[in-house]
């Protein structure tokens, strides 16, 4: 039977409709064979000047920026959302609100292997990424126009990827979405009612209930969202309490490599 539940966090209701889940889909189940070095795709190695010059690197000592020898590599984004030159020149027309499309929208190259699926990725090649993903929200967070920063990955052709290279992308924005807003306010609200945190609270109550979680290590815990928004969604929390991705410590990297991979999988 269908369910209501209330986000503990915004307070908004979900609809659980888990019988949905049986409806069959098309969605093919075999994957073409690919190359490890695709020589027409722009982010495999050796075809370093059919993208942007790199913002970022990890590469072997003694290469030079724009050329191979790299693992992790960071550009801008060929077909930005956002613009990074400018100013945000807010502005009104009657009752709506306007400004630029400023802000920085950049594409991490996970691996410079074509044919590499993320989970299949060793631990210490995640580690890499997250250490681009920071190091970029880093730099991005010394630029007073932007308020937030996004780092999301579209995986296969349905979701969004025209690209099949393993890649993730970091978009830095003027405003603050408002869902993000609604967690704070959530988190706030909490905290003044019962003086203490949402997301400590939802892990201590999800381990004792250890009926929503799909990974768990000593820095993290992985779980589906009691109102979850739609099917498979999960959240990554971290077991110290924290707010900040940036402030990630090096044995929080390595088990936050290790929970990516293990849902991921």
């Amino acid at each position: 039977m269908p369910e209501l539940r209330r986000d503990p966090i915004i307070g908004r209701w979900v609809i659980i409709a888990t019988e949905r889940g049986k409806i069959q889909s098309d969605f093919s189940k075999s994957a073409e064979e690919l190359p490890p070095i695709n020589s027409s795709c722009p982010f495999c190695p050796g075809n370093e000047n059919k993208t942007p010059s790199e913002i970022l690197s990890f590469r072997e000592p003694g290469t030079k920026r724009n050329e191979k020898g790299w693992w992790v590599r960071v550009i801008p984004n060929k077909y930005p959302v956002l613009g990074v030159e400018g100013n945000l020149n807010r502005r009104g027309e009657g009752m709506f609100d306007f400004m630029d499309g400023i802000g920085a929208h950049e594409v991490v190259i996970e691996t410079a292997k074509h044919n590499a699926a993320f989970c299949d990725l060793e631990n210490k090649s995640v580690e890499e990424i997250i250490w681009a993903w920071r190091d970029r929200m880093l730099d991005l967070k010394k630029d007073m126009r932007f308020e937030y920063v996004l780092i999301f990955k579209n995986h296969g052709m349905a979701a969004g990827a025209s690209l099949v290279h393993p890649h993730s992308q970091i978009i830095a924005m003027p405003t603050v979405p408002v869902r993000v807003k609604q967690e704070l306010e959530g988190g706030r609200n909490y905290f003044e009612y019962k003086e203490r945190c949402v997301f400590c609270d939802i892990i201590r109550e999800e381990i004792e209930a250890n009926v929503r979680i799909v990974s768990e290590n000593e820095d993290f815990i992985c779980i589906t969202p009691f109102a979850s928004r739609f099917p498979f969604e999960t959240c990554i929390l971290p077991k110290t309490h924290s707010s900040a991705f940036e402030d990630l410590q090096k044995h929080e990297v390595a088990n936050l490599a290790l929970i990516l991979r293990d849902i991921n999988g």
